[in-house]
């Protein structure tokens, strides 16, 4: 795997590299969606709560929320190439313990190690897909989010066919998977140490410059976005954490076809992740968000009101079109923060992270409190912050002016 030069003086796509990031994304997000589908299980095995439930989401998720902007500062400042394997060691670690640990607490302290692992894992992820877009910003982005979406898909069915019918302990054999991402990180590891260099002196082809854009403005954008992360991932901890448990109660189907729906669901979200960033590439990236989130509404606002023959197709609409935001919105905030590629990276990745886990925290306890069916109808309206996406700048459309 090598970095050429192309003849303006930038790099050349380097597609290995990103199906390779692509492929360990996969494999690090198939194996964290094993916990929210062993939920139904754990639920019984441990005699869990809904908000029980919930704060398992909120240990990872918000392990790798709090920990991710301070990797992705201290990596902006001081590359640490062979990172990416050893923040998946860490994964290796807490996956292994999840599948053997007794009692609850030491399963939090699980969830905690995996969370480690993302941590470290997406900030540099995102600035390997980055150094090796050769400019294709969304592309890259997309490449590298569908590789983590379809491993999440995955997750639900294997614990459906795999885990289920053996039990909990089975999930240690997985940890087959993190050794296998952790030798192809190795070998990603040393293509970056050759390559970061070289694009450091190359920055100006590499990353594309908010222009006439004033530090105020950048606040006020950077704020919206976060506003905007918060409603697409608090929506998704409804439905990664407990549309099986909406799908037993309302329609009594068994888990088994509840986690094959969330499979499908969850498949959607891929799909939507790779046509996002290609779209922002030629469309512009603000229409895609603009678009994404609040278009999302009529099928939210529909979702608790239709049958189970409908709520399928509900939403596998929900997730195409509410995931092809989240490429758009990182490489927009990469150009709005130039040369920051790791921070926006932690930043933005952590917070989704940080939001899908205090989603799930609070969802639980207003299903304990309330029903999973209120859930669903209060979420709906969360798309309505889509509204925002209207004040973002015209990034393209200042460096078309530029040129």
């Amino acid at each position: 795997m090598t970095a050429k030069e192309s003849p303006a003086g930038g790099y050349r796509t380097v597609f290995p590299v990103l199906v390779a990031i692509g492929f360990c994304h996969f494999l690090n997000d198939m194996m964290q969606s094993l916990i929210p589908a062993m939920y139904p299980l754990l639920k019984a095995g441990f005699q869990l709560t809904f908000a029980q439930v919930g704060l398992i989401t909120l240990t990872y998720q918000c392990t790798a929320s709090l920990l991710q902007p301070l990797v992705g500062f201290a990596t902006d400042r001081h590359p640490q190439p062979y990172s990416l394997a050893a923040g998946m060691a860490s994964t290796l670690i807490g996956l292994i313990l999840f599948s053997r640990v007794p009692a609850f607490p030491l399963l939090l302290a699980s969830a905690a190690l995996i969370g480690m692992g993302s941590a470290v894992f997406h900030p540099e992820a995102s600035r390997v897909a980055r150094l090796a877009s050769g400019g294709q910003h969304g592309l890259a982005q997309s490449l590298f989010q569908v590789g983590g979406n379809a491993g999440g898909a995955l997750g639900p069915l294997l614990a459906a066919l795999f885990v289920l019918p053996r039990g909990r302990e089975s999930i240690g054999w997985f940890g087959i998977a993190a050794l296998l991402a952790i030798l192809i990180l190795s070998r990603i590891g040393g293509w970056y140490g050759r390559v970061h260099p070289k694009a450091d002196s190359s920055r100006p082809h590499l990353l594309p410059i908010a222009s006439g854009a004033s530090t105020p403005k950048v606040g006020r954008s950077l704020a919206i976005l976060m506003a905007l992360i918060f409603s697409k991932f608090f929506y998704l901890a409804s439905l990664n954490s407990y549309y099986t448990f909406y799908l037993i109660s309302k329609f009594h189907v068994s888990i088994r076809s509840a986690q094959i729906h969330l499979f499908v669901f969850l498949g959607a979200v891929a799909a939507g992740t790779l046509i996002g960033g290609p779209i922002g590439d030629r469309v512009g990236r603000k229409r895609v968000i603009w678009v994404s989130v609040l278009g999302v509404l009529p099928f939210t606002l529909l979702l608790p009101h239709v049958s189970l023959a409908w709520t399928g197709p509900v939403t596998v609409a929900i997730g195409l079109i509410l995931a092809s935001a989240f490429p758009a919105i990182v490489v927009y905030a990469q150009e709005l923060v130039p040369g920051r590629v790791g921070t926006i990276s932690g930043l933005f990745f952590g917070l989704a992270f940080g939001m899908g886990g205090i989603g799930a925290a609070v969802l639980g306890r207003l299903a304990d409190a309330t029903s999973i069916m209120t859930v669903y109808q209060v979420c709906a309206f969360l798309p309505l912050l889509g509204i925002l996406a209207g004040f973002l700048p015209d990034l393209e459309r200042g460096r078309r002016k530029s040129i």
